[in-house]
């Protein structure tokens, strides 16, 4: 008999499981308040947003409760600050990819800038200046600057004077700076790598953004705090914020605002998981780096969070031969080892840029993930060690020079500082200035 439908599809492999186990101790207190009906009220109840100002303050920023915003998810907040500062959004080029899709709903032109050769997570200085200059020619009026003091896609933490050149060109050209500081409680190594908020340079021109899934609650929480500056432009942009907060009608549920006042208060058990969180994505992320550049790529060396962005323009060759000439391309190809291509962070499609994350060495289920956490030494352990290995074979496959010394490369070892004068290919394209996307 004939044919008249095709074969159904093979069922897609199951999803590995996203983040850590949860803690205990934050899973009793969200069931203890689980039958809370009343949601929070918008931006936060005064129990939660008093934690906000505990949890700041032990990081050198006093902050009172009339200047804490709290919203499900700190996307959930970008998107009301855009709308707040009416204007032009500048990002840096990669950013993360939840920066720029809140502008673009809104309408707001996206201007990016590529970053320096140093790091991410802000832009150079100059190409700032150049960025802003192009974008009021083409009669668009930047407001507003995204920065990242531990960036999500490379890894990587700005040095303060680097910071502070940037800071000055922003006040210079009278921007918002909106500094994401998620990560900044997961470094590598806390005694060899020194992060400083913009809000400590700008007082009065930096509202601080933390996503608390980042390094403090279970992935699965979407809660983000936002805390604002303590002059009257703050108090009315916190007022615009929390006005657009009401209108999306998206409260925090009661339940967890419990578990988050609790965590935010960062007893024992929650400051140990953070800091063997920390140990545990240096170990990793020093792994995939050593791997991506014993392979010819062109990787910054992490020093921050469970990410790092890795450029294989040297093997643009090879890749092509297989067919690979993009960011896409390139995603999934590796997509055991939780790439996203540069595409996805304002980088360019056609770049062969792509970040890869600690998810495809912890383990395919909680208890593995578990073991990874309570390991002396991760890279002991066989899953760890045969996701190395496998990542190994799979670059060697795509024209990889496995065994090639790092500094043939212009890459630096983990923990070294990168080689002056480093590729463009790491510093990203169009070093002059950034573009409309």
């Amino acid at each position: 008999m004939q044919r008249t439908a095709p074969d159904p599809q093979r069922e897609p492999d199951p999803a590995p499981p996203a983040g850590l186990p949860v803690l205990p101790e934050l899973a009793a207190h969200l069931a203890a308040a689980a039958g809370r009906t009343a949601p929070e009220p918008p931006g936060g109840s005064a129990p939660l947003r008093t934690a906000a100002c505990g949890y700041w303050e032990r990081r050198g920023l006093f902050t009172p409760p009339d200047r804490v915003l709290a919203a499900p998810g700190a996307a959930a907040l970008l998107l009301a600050l855009y709308a707040a500062v009416d204007g032009a959004v500048l990002l840096t080029r990669p950013c993360a990819e939840w920066y720029a899709p809140p502008a673009r709903l809104l309408g707001r032109p996206v201007h990016v800038t590529p970053v320096p050769a140093e790091s991410g997570g802000l832009p150079d200085p100059f190409a700032l200046l150049e960025t802003v200059r192009r974008a009021r020619m083409h009669g668009d009026t930047p407001r507003v600057l995204v920065l990242s003091v531990a960036d999500d896609p490379t890894g990587t933490c700005p040095p303060p004077e680097q910071l502070h050149e940037v800071c000055e060109a922003a006040a210079e050209e009278g921007l918002w700076l909106i500094s994401d500081e998620s990560r900044r409680d997961l470094l590598h190594d806390p005694h060899d790598t020194v992060v400083l908020s913009p809000a400590e340079m700008l007082p009065g021109e930096v509202v601080v953004l933390t996503d608390l899934r980042a390094a403090l609650l279970p992935v699965s929480w979407p809660v983000g705090l936002a805390r604002f500056p303590g002059t009257r432009r703050g108090a009315v942009l916190r007022g615009a914020v929390l006005q657009t907060l009401a209108r999306l009608h998206s409260p925090l549920p009661g339940p967890l605002a419990g578990a988050v006042t609790h965590a935010l208060g960062e007893p024992d058990a929650v400051r140990e998981r953070t800091a063997v969180a920390a140990r545990v994505y240096g170990a990793l992320t020093g792994a995939l780096h050593r791997a991506l550049a014993g392979a010819g790529a062109l990787c910054r060396p992490p020093h921050a969070g469970s990410h790092l962005y890795a450029d294989l323009e040297p093997l643009r060759r090879p890749l092509g031969d297989r067919g690979i000439v993009g960011s896409a391309a390139l995603e999934r190809e590796l997509a055991p080892w939780a790439a996203r291509g540069g595409h996805r962070f304002e980088d360019d499609p056609e770049a062969l840029r792509v970040r890869l994350g600690v998810d495809g060495l912890l383990g395919a289920d909680m208890a593995l993930r578990q073991r990874t956490l309570d390991a002396a030494d991760p890279l002991t352990l066989p899953h760890v060690r045969a996701g190395v290995r496998d990542l190994e074979r799979t670059l060697a496959a795509l024209g990889g020079a496995q065994g090639r010394p790092h500094r043939a490369t212009g890459v630096a070892r983990a923990g070294e500082a990168p080689a002056a004068g480093g590729s463009d290919a790491v510093r990203g394209p169009d070093a002059e200035g950034g573009e409309d996307r």
